[in-house]
C-alpha cells in the first residue's frame, strides 16, 4: 500500500495506519501487530466493544490491490460523518469521552488486554455518543504491568475537565496548543489551591505532576516498574471516580440565555422556523453545519429534514446546554461543537496536518447561517467579501439570515463602538453574495426586517 494516500494524522504508530482509497476510510494492520490483533477478535473483546456500542465496528477486506510485505490484515471500518477534536468538545463531552476510555480499559482487563495509550484522539462522536476508533490501541496484558496510558489519560482528559470544571470553562482551549495533553505542571498553577484538598486531584495531578518532574532527564527501567492486576484494576476505578466527581453547570456565559433574551415575537419565531423547514425540505441535505447553533433550536428543525447536521457555538454554556438536551431526548444526528467562527480549529500538529482545519472537514451539503451576518460583519469588522468567500469554500446551498441596522441586535452592538459600517446595507449584502451564490428564495421574516434567503453556490466556469 503506497502511504502517500494514508490519513494525515496516522503515522505514529508501527502496527498500521488509516488510509483512503476512492472516497472510503481502511485500516492497515502491520504484522508486527499480527498477536495482538488476533486476540483482540478471538478472545471476543472486539465484538464485546461494538455490541456494548463502545467501538466503531470494522470488516475485514480482502483486495489485492491493498497486498504489501507488511500489511497482515485490511480493514475497513463504518466511517464516521464528522471527526471532531476533543477542542472542540463541551465539558460533559469531553467527561463522556473519558468515561468512555475508561470502560474499554476495564473491558480489555478482562478479556486479558490492555490499552497502550489513551489518546482523547482515539474517541469520536458516533450518533452523538462517544465511541472508540483506534482498533491498534490494544496489546495483551502481561502480569504485573503498568499502565502506559496513565499519564497521557491524565493530560488529555484529567486535567482538562479540572481546569474546566475548578477554574475557567475556557481553559479546555489550551488542548489546542499542547496536541500532547495539556502538561501537569502547568495544570497545577492554573487550578486553585483548594483543589489539593480532594484527594484524586491530589494524587492524580499533584503528586503525579512531581513524580513528573523528579523523573525527568533519569533513566528508568520499566522491568522494574510494576503494578499487580489488583492495583492496576483500582487504578481505573480511581480515575473514573475522579472524572465522575468533576462538574461544571452551564452559567455566565454571553449567549447561553440567548433565546431568554431576543427581540423575536412568538410570531416572527415561528414563521422562522417554518420558513427554515421549508428551505430545508427543499434542500434535503445530506449533512448540514449550523453556524451559531446556540442550543440548536433550528438545528432539530434541519435534523428533522432528514440530514445530519453539525451544530456549532462559540459559547460552551450553549453547546453543554444542546449536548445535554440531546442526551436527554435521545437525540442521534446531531453532534454540537464548540468553534468561534472567527478564529476556527486550524490544522495543528506535524506540518499543521496532524489534525484538520474546520474548512479541510468539509464541504457540507448546506450550510445555516441565522442571526449570524452582523456579528461577523460588525462586532468582527468582516467585510461581505471576506464572509461570502469563506461560506462558498464550506458549502454549496446556503441559508441566510441578513439582520439590518435598524434590528434592535444590531443597535446593541453598535450601542458601545462607533458606526464604521456604512457598507453594512441589504443592498450591499445582495450585490456581493450574488456574484458566488444564485438566490433561489428570499421571504421577510413576519413582524421584523429580517430576511431569509436561500442561495446556491454558483458553479465554477
Amino acid at each position: 500500500m503506497n502511504r502517500s494516500n494514508t490519513v494525515s494524522g496516522s503515522f505514529r504508530d508501527p502496527s498500521g495506519f488509516v488510509f483512503c482509497h476512492d472516497g472510503s476510510i481502511y485500516r492497515q494492520v502491520n504484522h508486527i501487530y499480527k498477536e495482538n490483533y488476533n486476540h483482540l477478535i478471538d478472545s471476543n473483546l472486539y465484538k464485546t466493544l461494538v455490541h456494548a456500542g463502545l467501538m466503531i465496528p470494522h470488516r475485514e477486506v480482502d483486495d489485492a490491490r491493498f497486498q504489501s510485505d507488511q500489511a497482515y490484515r485490511i480493514l475497513k471500518p463504518r466511517r464516521l460523518t464528522f471527526i471532531s477534536y476533543p477542542y472542540e468538545w463541551c465539558f460533559s463531552q469531553l467527561k463522556d469521552a473519558a468515561l468512555t476510555t475508561l470502560k474499554v480499559q476495564q473491558l480489555a482487563l478482562d478479556y486479558g488486554m490492555t490499552l497502550k495509550d489513551a489518546s482523547a484522539y482515539n474517541i469520536q462522536f458516533d450518533d452523538n455518543k462517544p465511541v472508540f476508533i483506534d482498533t491498534l490501541s490494544f496489546e495483551k496484558y502481561r502480569e504485573g504491568q503498568i499502565w502506559f496510558g496513565y499519564r497521557q489519560f491524565c493530560q488529555q482528559f484529567l486535567a482538562p475537565l479540572a481546569l474546566m470544571s475548578k477554574r475557567d470553562i475556557r481553559l479546555n482551549n489550551l488542548s489546542r496548543i499542547f496536541i500532547d495533553g495539556i502538561p501537569l505542571d502547568l495544570t497545577v498553577k492554573l487550578l486553585p489551591w483548594r483543589c489539593r484538598l480532594q484527594f484524586s486531584l491530589l494524587w492524580h495531578i499533584y503528586l503525579h505532576s512531581g513524580s513528573q518532574r523528579h523523573f525527568a532527564g533519569r533513566t528508568v527501567d520499566k522491568k522494574k516498574r510494576k503494578m499487580s492486576r489488583p492495583a492496576y484494576t483500582g487504578l481505573i476505578d480511581n480515575l473514573r471516580s475522579a472524572v465522575e466527581k468533576l462538574h461544571w453547570r452551564p452559567k455566565g456565559t454571553e449567549w447561553g440565555e440567548y433565546y431568554e433574551d431576543t427581540n423575536y415575537s412568538p410570531e416572527a419565531m415561528n414563521h422562522k422556523k417554518n420558513l427554515v423547514k421549508n428551505f430545508m425540505n427543499l434542500a434535503r441535505p445530506k449533512m448540514t453545519w449550523d453556524l451559531g447553533a446556540n442550543t440548536g433550536v433550528f438545528s432539530r428543525i434541519a435534523a428533522g429534514s432528514g440530514s445530519r447536521v453539525i451544530a456549532f457555538d462559540m459559547d460552551p454554556a450553549a453547546v453543554e446546554k444542546h449536548y445535554n438536551k440531546n442526551i436527554k431526548n435521545k437525540s442521534h444526528d446531531i453532534l454540537p461543537l464548540v468553534l468561534d467562527l472567527t478564529n476556527p480549529s486550524g490544522g495543528i500538529g506535524w506540518e499543521n496536518r496532524e489534525r484538520k482545519s474546520l474548512v479541510d472537514r468539509g464541504p457540507a451539503d448546506t450550510v445555516l447561517a441565522l442571526a449570524l451576518i452582523h456579528h461577523l460583519a460588525i462586532s468582527n469588522n468582516l467585510p461581505f467579501e471576506m464572509i461570502a468567500d469563506f461560506f462558498q469554500k464550506i458549502c454549496r446551498l446556503l441559508i441566510i439570515e441578513f439582520v439590518p441596522k435598524s434590528d434592535s441586535q444590531v443597535q446593541r452592538l453598535l450601542s458601545t463602538r462607533e458606526d464604521i459600517f456604512p457598507h453594512y446595507t441589504k443592498e450591499t449584502f445582495e450585490l456581493i453574495f450574488k456574484d458566488i451564490f444564485v438566490v433561489h428564495r428570499s421571504e421577510k421574516i413576519k413582524g421584523t426586517e429580517r430576511i431569509l434567503y436561500m442561495m446556491e453556490r454558483r458553479k465554477s466556469e
